[in-house]
């Protein structure tokens, strides 16, 4: 079996990402960023990089507490949203267009390299992997938010997945990432420890039409918008409905649900 063409994938992901209107996604997971941030225990004075930034949810956090932050992208389209954005906010970020298999950056450079939800769609997540460890200093840490195969928004991805051309063959799953024994086998020979943890975020939205309408917005959700007919964006949307209905804590009208996903944090050898 032949290799997928990684640079074809990684130009459409540059592109993908790029489209809608990712900060509507980016405000439902900040909560990710900040658990991560916590548990990597990244303080002033640190030198962080927030890989696959989006953006810069973590990015812009670490740099409110006072850390010396790079963030990078694979997206032109983050990268530009990411820099105004932390402009705006008036927090100090180098932002950098950059792949997260192969990380523009030196050796042992940053005290911390995280990622929330980004780095996991790296297509070879070994290569991922040992790119993230190569940048940090020994002792450091690299902390991952990863989706699995659990929960409502695992259920929300497999429903979507019914209407989207299926992934080159040989191409790893992305949520494989949020399950535990997966991530340790993956990181466990670059790391002295890994330290696992199931969290959950609390989403409230005012209608089903406000979810719907918040992560089809941006990013994948946005191409798939564009691809499907109206006929089969619409059988997708009552398919989303029936997983959320399943999930929906709120009785009022209103949708609360609280996705779960896998942080994961583990320490360069010294």
């Amino acid at each position: 079996m032949s290799e997928p063409d990684y640079g074809e994938l990684k130009q459409r992901a540059a592109k993908v990402w790029g489209l809608g209107d990712y900060p509507k996604i980016a405000a439902t997971i900040i909560g990710a960023a900040r658990s991560l941030m916590d548990a990597c225990a990244i303080s002033a004075g640190q030198e962080v990089l927030d890989v696959a930034a989006g953006n810069g949810n973590l990015a812009l956090l670490a740099a409110e507490e006072g850390a010396d932050v790079v963030a990078s992208d694979i997206s032109p389209g983050q990268i530009a949203l990411g820099r105004a954005r932390t402009e705006a906010e008036g927090v100090d970020v180098e932002w950098v267009e950059a792949d997260a298999e192969e990380l523009p950056f030196e050796d042992d450079r940053f005290d911390c390299a995280a990622s929330v939800f980004g780095a996991m769609f790296a297509p070879r997540p070994e290569v991922a992997a040992r790119e993230l460890f190569r940048v940090v200093k020994p002792g450091g840490t690299v902390g991952l938010a990863a989706w699995g195969h659990y929960g409502s928004q695992a259920e929300v991805f497999d429903a979507l997945s019914r209407f989207a051309p299926p992934p080159p063959a040989g191409l790893p799953e992305p949520r494989d990432w949020g399950e535990e024994d997966i991530a340790r086998q993956r990181l466990e020979p670059l790391a002295s420890t890994v330290v696992t943890e199931r969290r959950r975020m609390h989403w409230e939205f005012d209608s089903f039409e406000q979810i719907w309408e918040t992560f089809q917005s941006a990013g994948p959700g946005a191409a798939a918008r564009e691809a499907l007919s109206p006929e089969a964006l619409e059988e997708a949307k009552r398919a989303v409905g029936e997983v959320i209905d399943r999930w929906n804590l709120a009785d009022d009208g209103r949708v609360v649900v609280e996705p779960e996903y896998l942080e994961i944090v583990a320490r360069k050898r010294g």
